[in-house]
């Protein structure tokens, strides 16, 4: 492999895993939202829950829950934080074992997501080092900025148009994609839809679409204008 092909297949390899590390990205910093955590945000926006969680109570589950979310070890490791909890003033377990089932699946896919945004950060990070700090290559790296950042946005304003207007579907598909089909539907009355209801997760989708589209804008506006500066 020459120089010039060596150059080239860095430059693409960075351009692609800027839309993995910018979109991604804004799933994981959901999950590690903290001070106010994003069930606390969320919570002040929605309906309270119908089948009696007072808002305290709902609160206090939602974190536990995302607690679970943001450990680091295995799901099947640390899924006894959700077996522990309890529907309050009663021994009976919060989650039934569909739920638990479904909420080791949700914490492997979340697990999954993070190795990706890390080798896609490494990817980003190292590859525009090697653009950078030459002086030939430069202008190649001020380009894979634009380019990365260009790709970014237009896939996330497909993905924000997606959900703005045909949220029923996006769900489905999304979830259909992710895990076993009939894992994931859940009566009104369980917990993980108490506590997590569809409006919780409209809400959480625009935010993870909507704010690496912020991301992919500006890494696009840095890049184009790097690159003018250096033309």
């Amino acid at each position: 492999m020459n120089n010039q092909t060596f150059i080239s297949v860095v430059r693409w390899l960075v351009v692609i895993a800027i839309p993995f590390f910018l979109g991604l990205g804004g799933i994981r910093a959901l999950i590690s939202w903290n001070n106010p955590t994003y069930p606390e945000w969320e919570y002040a926006r929605i309906p309270p829950d119908q089948f009696g969680f007072t808002p305290e109570e709902r609160l206090e589950l939602a974190q536990a829950t995302l607690a679970y979310m943001q450990r680091s070890e295995p799901a099947d490791q640390v899924i006894d934080m959700l077996e522990a909890l309890r529907l309050p003033g009663t021994d009976r377990p919060l989650y039934n074992e569909s739920e638990i089932s479904h909420m080791l699946d949700v914490k492997r896919v979340a697990d999954g997501i993070r190795q990706i945004v890390s080798l896609a950060g490494i990817i980003v990070f190292a590859g525009l080092l090697f653009l950078l700090i030459r002086p030939e290559t430069r202008l190649v790296g001020y380009k894979t900025i634009f380019h990365g950042g260009l790709l970014t946005t237009i896939i996330l304003v497909a993905i924000a148009a997606f959900i703005g207007l045909a949220w029923n579907s996006f769900f489905v598909q999304f979830h259909e994609l992710l895990f076993p089909p009939g894992t994931w539907t859940f009566s009104h009355s369980d917990s993980l839809i108490r506590l997590f209801p569809e409006r919780f997760w409209f809400d959480a989708g625009i935010i993870m679409s909507v704010s690496p589209l912020i991301g992919g804008v500006i890494t696009a506006a840095i890049g184009y204008l790097l690159t003018r500066g250096a033309s």
